[in-house]
């Protein structure tokens, strides 16, 4: 009786000590957190049960690499169940051996051991991903690997606490317990005091090790277990990637943008703690499979680093439990002579994209020294320049993150910081975006030229809103339908289109000014409200109702961000969805052969950014001639082409040219016709395959032309 009430006593002591730490490590973070711009969590917490249910415990997003998803999901119900196993054998431990009145108990004792197997073999595959698969996307040492350690000594000392129960009160062999039975077999001859010594060792290390993880979990990656549902809950609400407007007219706001970690909201920084270094984002990423230095995962884990470590210097509370066991002098930072340069080389690289340099990268260059986190720049020290404008803002990595870590908005707002407080820009871009402010449009022509390409489209007129002002649909041109010599082709495709189906259409012709997404993407929140002002007032002027683009990037801005700036009652539609309503309404007939095989190359913005898949793909298959291939990465996981972001106007200038990968991708599917659906995709599409030297084989098209060629069967009139 002594030794129950010393034992029951001890358990109190040391299980108050860890939740004591576990508490002391959450709240400290809890104050690194509060440090940020507070956020709205209860606006964005409403309405979220179903996607929250179907993230957490669907695992909807870790099933895209079904591998692992599996995995997870045995890890993740696994320990659920054995949570009641725990409390059930710390019961047996303080009660001389009473267990939890649970009905159908020894079906209870049985799922509990399946459930330690399953846990074993879930653990033992994760851990030949990492070590014998060696996937490129996942960290390897003993940080990544201690987590092993702590799972494969739990399952033990519950199964050997189990089988030296069934010794010291002498219970017969079941088949409700194998696995403890089978090893209690194995010690038969003991005697029922020695078995229970054995039973308590085994017990405490099992609450040991319990507690150890507890306290572990917050002050490692696994701080995802609790921190990844509230960020799925808090996670940005449709429309997605819409960026956050800037109330430029606060005359208290002293920056703009992202210049320190505080800047970034509390919801951006609760980011950083959800991130499970998964690596998935990295993995898909366009510049990181191309040997620029942005890693998303990298840009995250940075970001939390340095909260943790400025957070402790600002509230003069340890991130470390027990603190006097851990130092907490000098800071992460950057440390790296030739900025943006990685290890890429085109002659040892493996296969069309590869993450390795870039991940070799970071490893290199992150490294702890002796400066205060106080000192450390946010832009140069922690995440540099180039990593900033390596983005093309293709979303891929936050369609692929099982925790809903919003990665491109971090960008812009630390490219806000450095356009409207710095000034920095690169020349390219700074120059595109003068142009776009001058003339309204990147290259900086005549904006009275706007309307030059309606000139010739077959005897076809393409009114404005003047000449025609009971349209239904105003076409948006965009700068590039309307400048571009290769793109205008596609406006005047559409126009033909639009026209054959009598549809009643204008355009603003010079009237029309660039849609602003390029500046918005580049930081540049000051130009892009002036041009969404503007276009908003011409709007109300003509009393437009329906809009149709060509062009994503101007669908995406139109439809999901001009309308908190005041657009109200207007549709916006790409022309892929326009062109396959009129196809399925049989206004227009796809009637000619287009003896093609085309590969149809997925645009960001139409696809991730706005869920268009299938309409693009419809009006492909409704031509009669063409056979459609899909490339490996398509749809949701479809590769960028590099000219999001502002990249369009600027030059790669490290590693691999994202284009030509994209290009290289289509040709594995030995295709005549690389189409798309936006005239930034075609011209990198193009441009990717005179580089690889297959533009004779190898055509890039635009759905329009495609289906024009099918409608009218004649040569596209250029």
């Amino acid at each position: 009786m002594g030794w129950q009430i010393t034992n029951f006593m001890l358990f109190l002591v040391v299980t108050g000590y860890g939740f004591y730490l576990f508490y002391k490590a959450i709240y400290h973070r809890y104050l690194y957190l509060k440090l940020g711009v507070p956020a709205d969590f209860k606006q964005r917490g409403k309405g979220r049960w179903a996607e929250f249910l179907s993230q957490v415990f669907g695992q909807k997003k870790l099933m895209k690499d079904p591998k692992s998803g599996l995995m997870h999901i045995l890890i993740f119900y696994g320990f659920i169940i054995l949570q009641f196993g725990a409390l059930d054998l710390i019961v047996k431990g303080i009660t001389a051996g009473k267990h939890l009145p649970i009905p159908g108990y020894e079906v209870f004792s049985l799922m509990q051991e399946v459930t330690v197997v399953l846990i074993l073999v879930a653990m033992g595959y994760a851990t030949y991903r990492r070590y014998g698969e060696k996937l490129t996307r996942l960290k390897r040492g003993w940080k990544p690997s201690i987590v092993v350690f702590f799972i494969f000594f739990l399952m033990l000392s519950v199964v050997l606490s189990l089988s030296f129960e069934r010794l010291w009160l002498e219970l017969k062999f079941s088949g409700y317990a194998p696995i403890s039975s089978i090893i209690a077999v194995a010690f038969t001859g003991i005697s029922s005091s020695t078995a229970y010594g054995w039973f308590i060792g085994f017990w405490w290390m099992h609450l040991l090790i319990l507690l150890s993880f507890l306290v572990y979990v917050p002050q490692s990656k696994h701080f995802h277990i609790m921190t990844a549902p509230l960020n799925i809950w808090y996670r940005r609400s449709e429309p997605v990637g819409r960026l956050t407007k800037l109330d430029l007219e606060d005359e208290e706001a002293e920056t703009f943008g992202a210049g320190k970690i505080e800047d970034f909201s509390q919801k951006q920084m609760l980011d950083f703690y959800a991130c499970v270094e998964c690596g998935r984002c990295t993995d898909v990423c366009p510049a990181s499979n191309t040997g620029k230095v942005l890693s998303p995962m990298h840009l995250i884990t940075k970001l939390r680093d340095h909260m943790v470590e400025k957070g402790t210097a600002v509230t003069g509370k340890s991130p470390w439990v027990p603190h006097y066991l851990f130092a907490t002098d000098g800071a992460h930072s950057v440390v790296t002579e030739e900025e943006g340069a990685t290890s890429w080389h085109e002659s040892d690289k493996k296969g069309i994209t590869n993450i390795v340099p870039t991940l070799d990268w970071h490893k290199s260059t992150w490294v702890k020294g002796d400066k205060k986190p106080e000192q450390l720049e946010l832009i140069g020290d922690v995440i540099n320049e180039a990593e900033i404008w390596s983005c093309t803002t293709c979303r891929n990595c936050e369609d692929q993150c099982p925790v809903s870590n919003e990665h491109v908005d971090k960008i812009i707002d630390l490219r806000r910081h450095l356009v409207l407080m710095q000034g920095s820009v690169p020349h390219d871009g700074q120059r595109a975006m003068q142009n776009i402010e001058r003339q309204g449009n990147p290259w900086g022509l005549n904006r009275n030229d706007r309307a030059t390409w309606t000139g010739d489209i077959g005897g076809i007129q393409v009114p404005t809103v003047k000449e025609n002002p009971n349209f239904e649909y105003l076409f948006f041109v965009g700068s590039m339908g309307s400048y571009d010599l290769r793109s205008r082709s596609i406006s005047r495709a559409f126009a033909r289109l639009l026209n054959e189906s009598g549809i009643s259409f204008a355009i603003l012709g010079n009237e029309e000014k660039n849609s602003g997404d390029t500046p918005r993407r580049m930081g540049n929140e000051m130009l892009f409200q002036q041009l969404c002002a503007d276009n908003i007032e011409i709007f109300q002027k003509y009393w437009v109702r329906k809009i149709v683009t060509a062009c994503p990037h101007t669908f995406n801005i139109l439809k999901n961000e001009y309308p908190e700036f005041g657009l109200e009652g207007v549709e916006v539609y790409h022309h892929t969805q326009l062109l396959d309503q009129l196809i399925q309404a049989r206004k227009l007939n796809p009637r000619y052969e287009v003896k093609e095989r085309i590969t149809y190359h997925d645009s960001c913005y139409l696809g991730r950014y706005n869920n268009v898949y299938d309409e693009p793909r419809n009006i492909l298959n409704a031509i009669p001639g063409v056979e459609v291939t899909e490339m490996k990465r398509s749809r949701e996981n479809g590769m960028c082409c590099g000219a999001g972001g502002g990249m369009m106007w600027m030059e790669e200038t490290a590693g691999k040219r994202v284009n030509v990968a994209r290009v290289e991708q289509a040709l594995e599917v030995n295709p005549t016709v690389i189409s798309s659906a936006c005239p930034y995709c075609l011209t990198m599409m193009e441009d990717g395959a005179k580089m690889k030297e297959v533009e004779e084989m190898v055509k890039a098209k635009d759905i329009a032309e495609i289906l024009e060629q099918s409608v009218f069967g004649d040569h596209p009139i250029r």
